[in-house]
């Protein structure tokens, strides 16, 4: 909650006391004069913070009492006298209001990320690829070929200026809200939450190259809700590139202002058999896998100088890790089988095109929320669902025999990441979008079961240090201690890479 704000709101409570405790008499001055302080407040608050509709109610209290107590105050006519019924209507009126903008203010509060934990300061840029070999497919509007919005998170010299927005494009917002089935003002405040990143920084000079990392979002999410995870890696030494996949994201903006939106959901209908359910999955992830092939050959033009960019023979192309959460945890896993691709992590997500390969012998790292671990162990201990468990799942037991077969082969795939140097791993109390930064734009999320027990800032405080030590391990040939077993700092963590 940002202090002018607050500030506002608590002289609205002032104000509201002063009008109901003091004699009418004696309050048209302390009344008059409390209002300036609050139309200051309203005023500092717009200008420094920025207006937000989650304050309208505060808004609307403020320039009212200004208006009444003004009036009041230089008519100097004594006070009229009001109907109680009038009196008590407007009195329950201000404290509804009151109450729906502390509501408000709590359930969608203007939050700060976690603070990276890194030596280096960061920056960022994002850029714009165009794949001419690859027509777009699931733009149904026109013909055109794959575009691409990357943006990039390294480590930067000292920065100047003011941290860049989590969001720096705000009109994609309405599109999230609209992913939630909430109006489309909903998320504009988004907009004010700024990131620990200096925008179009100078690359730091304090090493010759960094590793790069390859992050990509899941389905109906965006590039910048793995903004935290990127720049907790890019303070470390990393550059980190998060794929904004077309279509699959909820909007993405290019740079000529056009905005896409998710259409990939088409694919799938509750109408369809598993087969083909299962193999439209496969069809997308092909190209969310050809968009991290494509994203690393354009790394490639960056680093030879073929695009211009500050990082340029700044990349270690030879240390490349990827990661992703959701269907992008799958992306990952898929786009490791090339061979330029070292390591990578995969973040709660069930793998894709399990049959259209052999085993990945890669060192992966699978770390699960507590609710998707549960549904692989039932598989592992070949247990069945039973009748009313699927009638309460709206499943058949059709669907479900054949999901475990699928399970019982990606857990097979799992087993022989583990046997070439990866990790199983599950978090207690967490759900699936405890892997993103939605965990922290509301505290109602944890209320209603979107995101787990666990508290947002020890959740993602426990991912990034996984994240990194295995990185660490496997890029840079350092670190490593995580993998070895149970950590007493991380007692949430446990380690089933035994049970596969």
């Amino acid at each position: 909650m940002r202090l002018f704000e607050l500030l506002l709101f608590l002289s609205n409570i002032g104000l509201f006391a002063l009008t109901v405790l003091v004699k009418k008499g004696r309050r048209t001055i302390p009344v008059f004069i409390a209002s300036g302080i609050a139309t200051l407040l309203l005023v500092i608050h717009w200008t420094v913070e920025g207006y937000r509709v989650q304050l309208l109610f505060s808004y609307c209290i403020t320039i009212i009492f200004l208006a009444v107590s003004g009036y009041s105050y230089f008519k100097k006519t004594g006070p009229k006298k009001i109907p109680r019924f009038m009196l008590g209507s407007a009195y329950t009126a201000i404290t509804v209001m009151l109450a729906l903008t502390a509501g408000l203010m709590y359930v969608f509060p203007v939050f700060k990320l976690p603070e990276p934990t890194g030596e280096f300061k960061v920056g960022t840029r994002t850029f714009h690829f165009v794949d001419t070999n690859r027509e777009e497919i699931f733009d149904k509007a026109r013909a055109g070929k794959r575009e691409l919005m990357v943006q990039v998170w390294y480590p930067a010299q000292a920065g100047t200026g003011k941290y860049a927005p989590v969001v720096p494009d705000t009109r994609i917002l309405r599109y999230m809200a609209a992913e939630y089935g909430l109006p489309g003002f909903t998320f504009q405040h988004l907009k004010y939450v700024p990131g620990h990143t200096y925008p179009g920084a100078e690359i730091s000079s304090a090493q010759p190259s960094y590793p790069l990392i390859l992050a990509n979002p899941g389905n109906g999410s965006s590039r910048f809700l793995h903004t935290s995870q990127a720049e907790n890696l890019a303070s470390h030494g990393y550059i980190v590139a998060v794929i904004d996949h077309t279509y699959n994201t909820f909007a993405t903006e290019f740079p000529d202002g056009r905005i896409t939106t998710s259409t990939t959901d088409d694919l799938f209908s509750p109408d369809h058999d598993y087969l083909t359910s299962r193999g439209n999955r496969d069809k997308l992830g092909k190209v969310l896998t050809d968009d991290v092939a494509f994203t690393l050959d354009q790394f490639e033009l960056i680093q030879s100088g073929q695009i211009p960019s500050h990082l340029k023979g700044r990349i270690d192309l030879g240390h490349v890790g990827v990661f992703g959460h959701s269907i992008g945890g799958a992306t990952a896993y898929d786009a490791s089988y090339d061979p330029r691709i070292a390591v990578g992590i995969d973040l709660d997500g069930g793998l894709y095109r399990l049959r259209d390969k052999e085993g990945l012998r890669k060192p992966f790292l699978f770390i699960n929320s507590e609710s998707y671990f549960e549904k692989l162990k039932m598989v592992m201990d070949n247990r069945v669902y039973t009748d009313e468990e699927i009638n309460r799942m709206g499943s058949t037991r059709e669907w479900e025999d054949q999901v475990t077969e699928d399970k019982k082969l990606e857990l097979e795939r799992m087993r022989e990441t583990v046997v070439s140097g990866g990790q199983f791993l599950y978090i207690d109390n967490t759900e699936h979008l405890n892997f993103t930064d939605i965990q922290f734009i509301s505290p109602i999320f944890k209320l209603l079961g979107i995101t787990g027990k666990i508290a947002p800032e020890r959740a993602n405080s426990v991912i990034n240090a996984y994240m990194l030590d295995f990185f660490d391990m496997h890029l840079k040939n350092q670190a490593g201690n995580l993998m070895k077993g149970p950590d007493s700092r991380f007692p949430e963590v446990k380690s089933v890479s035994s049970l596969l």
